[in-house]
């Protein structure tokens, strides 16, 4: 019988009661669940968690800290588990399973750390005292408090795991409650998980509900005080951004939208230095890391006119020994796309960048495959393309969630700012040169168009995560297309879910309201 998939509302497991949709393997095809929110109240869900939020809001920094800890640590005893139902359901090697649990575990661990660090305040202090008038006696305050209502965290199908775990950590240690809504099509993981931390009561009553298929009226039932985050395509965000939720009763909208993050190799790296073997790897890794299935993913690279053969002879010699199957297989380094819809669309964007750049590598198909029986499965090798017409607009125009790349010239450094801003906004970009000008010059023409900037040399080859690595004290976001949002950033994500307000009276009296808060500066 295949598994029925529930929602955690109101503190208990509720199925739905029809619509049934199906979750497939995607390296077989085979049905392994379904899901459905027929029938389960949305609103009473909302109350339920705003009702008990106030028990997480009134723990200090340091107990909602010891409460992440504690989710971090029955997560991982369940470690092998998850991996393995990572692979089933989400089609990833196991190298790319624990790209996403650990990388939740992680997270809740960095977060718990930070909250220890807070201490046992509620809120944060913001700034110094300000004179506001002739005598010192009048003066001015700003303060950070907890919102009083919920997060509703709508997730992408791509990071079950991390994505869950990185908007609850930072909205948990906020002191909000969680509504989190993974991707119907790979949320067995996310549920799974969510089993975990229900029976474990690492967290207060009410700080935890799972949405286990469509979000039905969910959005009815937010106001000014609730939080919703998003991660996923524009178009879905365009919808949530002309929400009434959000337009008209002001509830707080936080978007991590489409991104075609770029690379650019420095003009002064030759084919045979230690960074351009680093500006390979990382191409190859963002290219096949999870199919391609990420949205720091590198998707547009910028070469210089004159490394551009070699550039190519290098990402094609290296694509190609990726050997693409059965994720469950020790020497497979890439797995499926995730669903059928999603390798479809992916096929339909490579077709479309083939109309102004040319196959170096693959073309959409399956490829060699190993351990795959048929056409089991939705398989995709690795796609290189090649664009003589760096400023091609389809190019900069729509983002291939696959793993898939174009390559693309460059006269000189002063045009690459430009050229990157073409796509209209990314998450990530990186420049890879062991030139500090060089750096400088294309890191600061990069940054108005991006959410975070690596740099990649020589000197930090060894130690660098790449570009597709979110770590937790960085922000993740980005402008334009990438959906203006910031997440992550230490505590500078804590801002989403706390209320900042200026007080003003007797400079005493705020000293003494602000004396015991941690500075939100110093944090």
């Amino acid at each position: 019988m295949t598994k029925q998939l529930k929602s955690y509302v109101g503190g208990q497991w509720v199925a739905g009661n029809g619509g049934w949709r199906p979750l497939h393997n995607p390296t077989t095809g085979a049905q392994i669940a379904e899901a459905s929110t027929a029938g389960v109240d949305m609103g009473a869900a909302v109350r339920y968690a705003r009702e008990h939020g106030a028990g997480l809001r009134s723990l200090s920094f340091a107990e909602r800290g010891a409460c992440l800890a504690a989710a971090a640590k029955a997560l991982h005893a369940f470690r092998d588990e998850l991996l393995a139902l990572s692979t089933e359901s989400g089609g990833n090697t196991r190298g790319d399973a624990k790209f996403d649990v650990d990388g939740a575990t992680g997270t809740l661990q960095y977060y718990a750390k930070l909250g220890e660090r807070l201490g046992e305040a509620t809120c944060f202090r913001d700034g110094e005292p300000l004179q506001l008038a002739r005598s010192p006696r009048f003066a001015g305050q700003h303060v950070w408090t907890p919102l009083q209502g919920v997060a509703v965290h709508i997730n992408a199908f791509n990071f079950p795991a991390w994505g869950f775990a990185e908007k609850a950590a930072v909205a948990w240690l906020a002191g909000l409650p969680v509504i989190t809504k993974p991707a119907t099509s790979t949320a067995v993981l996310t549920v799974r998980m969510v089993e975990i931390l229900a029976e474990s009561g690492a967290l207060p009553t009410g700080s935890l509900s799972l949405i286990t298929g469509g979000a039905g009226d969910l959005l009815d039932h937010l106001g000014y005080q609730d939080v919703l985050a998003f991660t996923g395509g524009s178009n879905t965000a365009l919808t949530l951004r002309q929400h009434p939720a959000v337009l008209e009763r002001g509830c707080r909208l936080n978007v991590e939208a489409d991104s075609l993050n770029a690379a650019v190799l420095g003009p002064d790296v030759d084919p045979d230095s230690d960074t351009f073997e680093l500006f390979v790897g990382d191409v190859v890794r963002d290219m096949t890391q999870k199919a391609g299935q990420k949205c720091t993913a590198i998707r547009r690279v910028f070469v210089p006119a004159k490394r551009m053969a070699a550039a190519r002879e290098a990402l094609v010699e290296a694509l190609g020994a990726i050997r693409v199957g059965d994720p469950a297989l020790k020497e497979v380094r890439m797995g499926p796309l995730a669903s059928a819809s999603q390798l479809a669309d992916v096929r339909e964007g490579v077709a479309r960048l083939q109309k102004v750049a040319t196959p170096a590598l693959g073309d959409g198909g399956r490829g060699e495959l190993v351990g795959v029986n048929g056409d089991e499965g939705y398989f995709m090798s690795p796609v290189l393309l090649v664009a003589e017409d760096p400023r091609a607009a389809i190019a900069h125009d729509r983002e291939v969630f696959g793993p898939v790349a174009t390559l693309l010239p460059y006269k000189d450094t002063a045009e690459v700012g430009e050229l990157v801003g073409l796509g209209q906004g990314g998450l990530v970009a990186s420049i890879y040169t062991d030139k500090p000008a060089v750096a400088t010059e294309v890191a600061l023409a990069l940054a108005p168009h991006s959410g975070r900037v690596n740099i990649g040399g020589e000197k930090v080859a060894e130690h660098s995560l790449g570009p597709g690595a979110v770590l937790p004290m960085l922000l993740h976001g980005g402008p334009g297309r990438a959906g203006g949002g910031e997440e992550l950033g230490g505590p500078r994500g804590l801002q989403l879910y706390l209320q900042r307000t200026a007080l003003q009276g007797y400079k005493p009296i705020l000293e003494k309201l602000v004396a015991d808060l941690p500075s939100f500066e110093a944090s």
